[in-house]
């Protein structure tokens, strides 16, 4: 069976609603049904928070980022945390815990290694998301930390459903992994609706998969492929795909205003840095 033959039959699986999750992810996903209860307390959310270890350790962390805490003033505590952070950001961590559990769903060495170097390259896009956001889109940081974190949540699951299906991964047909059309698009599209993707990040994605970036960037498409650009590791997928930027970073500035795009991200450097490592925890 050839690798585009794969994608398809994966693609009507996921279409049909027939994913497979790992059981873990169930609590990330009931923060996220709460977030959309308008009547949802700040004490409900920290409970439910803390019943999960993964959950509890992300938000505390990135509380205590350099972006959330200005005022070095650490925080240990899961009620505190949510507060400072606030609920967007709440359910992008929730997102973020189970695109995290994804990567554990790889069930060979090869595609674990592949795995750990998609969240890497994830939390490199998420965290420059957020400060391309901020500082030159000025498009909703959330949201675009939120697109950044989800990016390539069709990847995990195609990497964990690679066992099943013997070449989907192989080099040597990469060229039909490209997110065309019909093939592996379709796989992204399914995992986004299963997890209840709000349109604008969808329309972001898509964005990203067609690859036009519009200079000077404005949108939220573009705040996503400028990071995805940007990010110093790359889509292993990308690479599989034979799109990838064959070991060079991108070389990517323009002006914006009175500074430029590399004085900016320099300038960022330490916030970056202090989501990323937030992002491992």
């Amino acid at each position: 069976m050839d690798v585009k033959t794969i994608l398809i039959q994966i693609g009507q699986t996921a279409a049909a609603d027939d994913l497979i999750f790992p059981t873990t992810t169930e609590m990330a996903l009931r923060v996220q049904r709460m977030l959309d209860d308008p009547d949802c307390s700040l004490d409900q959310l920290a409970k439910l928070v803390q019943a999960d270890p993964l959950l509890a350790a992300r938000v505390v962390a990135v509380a205590n980022s350099v972006i959330y805490n200005r005022t070095g003033r650490s925080i240990t505590d899961v009620r505190n945390a949510v507060s400072r952070i606030g609920l967007n950001t709440l359910r992008v961590l929730a997102a973020a815990v189970v695109v995290r559990q994804m990567e554990g769903m790889a069930r060979t060495e090869e595609h674990r290694a592949l795995a750990v170097r998609l969240w890497e390259h994830t939390a490199h896009v998420a965290a420059l998301c957020q400060v391309i956001a901020r500082r030159v889109t000025h498009v909703n940081p959330d949201t675009a930390f939120f697109a950044g974190i989800i990016h390539e949540v069709g990847g995990f699951y195609l990497i964990a459903r690679a066992p099943d299906y013997p070449g989907l991964l192989d080099a040597g047909h990469g060229s039909l992994l490209a997110w065309d059309e019909g093939g592996a698009a379709e796989v992204g599209r399914a995992v986004l609706r299963r997890l209840s993707t709000p349109a604008a990040v969808s329309d972001a994605v898509e964005c990203l998969w067609a690859g036009y970036l519009t200079m000077p960037p404005q949108s939220l498409g573009d705040t996503l492929l400028l990071a995805d650009q940007l990010a110093p590791v790359e889509s292993p997928l990308s690479q599989l795909a034979g799109t990838g930027r064959e070991g060079t970073e991108a070389k990517i500035d323009v002006a914006f205003d009175d500074e430029t795009l590399s004085g900016i991200l320099e300038e960022s450097a330490a916030d970056v840095a202090s989501l990323i490592d937030a992002l491992r925890a």
